[in-house]
């Protein structure tokens, strides 16, 4: 499958990565205001999850807006809203705020994340993130062929050898078999881009929406890392987001993921996590 020339690929990139600035620009103005919250599970106390602020639906409305005025026709998949393109040729899966729980609670690892889908291959993603490897807020970005970025600037992983435990992002912070330490966020999006950068060696999800990923398995591609999910009871390489007979709109994919350093996803696949 061919992919668009690198002129459309830079043009993507560069339209998701400003597209996350704004994202991120609107999260910050937010922070620390009284927001009106409301849950998708429900009202009673052992259903409280899944909640969405006003926030959410403001910045998503902002970056349906931009890409509107620079790809009209394209396909959009966004967690809050459910307007479509007509373009499946091209399809952006947005997750305004990933880590909303973490966001309305002011506690900071959060990210607003944009992942853009050729026939669904993953070919260009930017994820603002509230903190990463360089302890400040930013976006990372990526393309096919293009290398991960940082507010435009090269990432350059360099590990330190003399550490022999390596961070693991997990779906249940517990002890792990293997040389890693659990560490859990509460957003998919920040762990695969710091899992992309270096911080985290390799990251797991149990069920996964696409929005939530889709901009950080681009990342974590171009910066030379792997992706498996979970199919049929083993674990294959992501090359691409595909449907299934029973949910043929990628709008309702969820897969198990791993994901982050190769030789550490190989061996946490071997593992049967």
């Amino acid at each position: 499958m061919a992919l668009p020339d690198d002129t459309l690929l830079a043009e993507i990139e560069r339209t998701a990565m400003e597209l996350a600035q704004l994202a991120g620009a609107e999260i910050v103005t937010a922070v620390g205001g009284l927001m009106s919250v409301r849950y998708k599970t429900g009202a009673s106390e052992d259903a409280l999850r899944d909640p969405v602020s006003e926030v959410d639906h403001r910045v998503e409305v902002l970056i349906r807006a931009g890409l509107a005025d620079k790809f009209p026709t394209h396909d959009i998949i966004g967690e809050e809203l459910d307007q479509r393109g007509n373009d499946d040729e091209f399809i952006w899966a947005v997750d305004p705020i990933d880590g909303t729980t973490n966001f309305v609670n002011g506690f900071p690892m959060f990210a607003a994340t944009i992942g853009v889908l050729h026939r669904g291959k993953p070919i260009a993603g930017a994820v603002w993130c509230a903190t990463s490897h360089a302890i400040r807020a930013g976006v990372y970005h990526a393309r096919v062929g293009g290398g991960l970025h940082f507010d435009g600037q090269p990432v350059v992983r360099a590990a330190n050898p003399d550490v022999r435990r390596r961070l693991a992002g997990v779906p249940r912070a517990v002890a792990l078999e293997g040389p890693w330490d659990a560490r859990k966020t509460g957003s998919a999006a920040i762990e695969c881009a710091l899992a992309a950068a270096g911080p985290l060696h390799v990251v797991r999800f149990d069920n996964v929406n696409l929005w939530d990923v889709a901009g950080g398995v681009a990342l974590i591609l171009a910066a030379g890392g792997r992706v498996c999910v979970r199919e049929d009871g083993a674990w294959v390489d992501l090359t691409a987001f595909t449907v299934r007979p029973e949910a043929p709109d990628l709008r309702n994919w969820r897969r198990a993921m791993i994901a982050g350093n190769p030789e550490a996803v190989a061996a946490m696949c071997a593992a049967g996590a």
